[in-house]
């Protein structure tokens, strides 16, 4: 079994770099509990509302897809020492996800920026897929991710 990624400092990142997550299976049971508590509406629900919707069947809030993609995002080898601090990003909903759909984060840096006013971080730009079991993406998420520097710049 392969060692896991320590946490890294902004020095470790480069362009290009990659990452996947492991997989999560999503259930009704999980989809209605987190609608319950945090998006109320009838699509999310009860799957006869969310066939009266335009969706034609119960499906997960996009808020609680982008909660599965954080979570499986922080137990991937994507760690930043300190944790993953957000600075800002675009968030975009591709496909609705449905009981039985199993979901996994593929992740890009596509910048490392050292900070030009504060020596001791930086940021890097990551662009992450949440796709399907078959392949097709169900959210974008291009974030800006604060990352402090191991030691900073004079």
């Amino acid at each position: 079994m392969p060692k896991p990624h320590p946490p890294r400092y902004l020095e470790d990142f480069k362009v290009g770099d990659r990452f996947v997550s492991a997989r999560h299976t999503i259930d009704a049971a999980q989809i209605v509990k987190f609608a319950a508590e945090f998006d109320p509406q009838p699509f999310h629900l009860e799957d006869a509302a969310g066939k009266q919707s335009l969706f034609g069947g119960l499906v997960a809030s996009g808020w609680h897809t982008a909660s599965i993609a954080m979570r499986l995002m922080l137990e991937s080898d994507f760690k930043i020492v300190g944790g993953s601090i957000g600075g800002g990003g675009d968030l975009k909903w591709t496909k609705p996800v449905r009981p039985g759909d199993t979901l996994q984060v593929h992740g890009e840096v596509l910048e490392v920026s050292p900070s030009r006013t504060h020596p001791d971080r930086g940021s890097i730009l990551v662009r992450s897929e949440t796709r399907d079991q078959i392949g097709e993406v169900v959210q974008v998420f291009t974030a800006r991710m604060i990352v402090p520097r191991r030691t900073p710049a004079t």
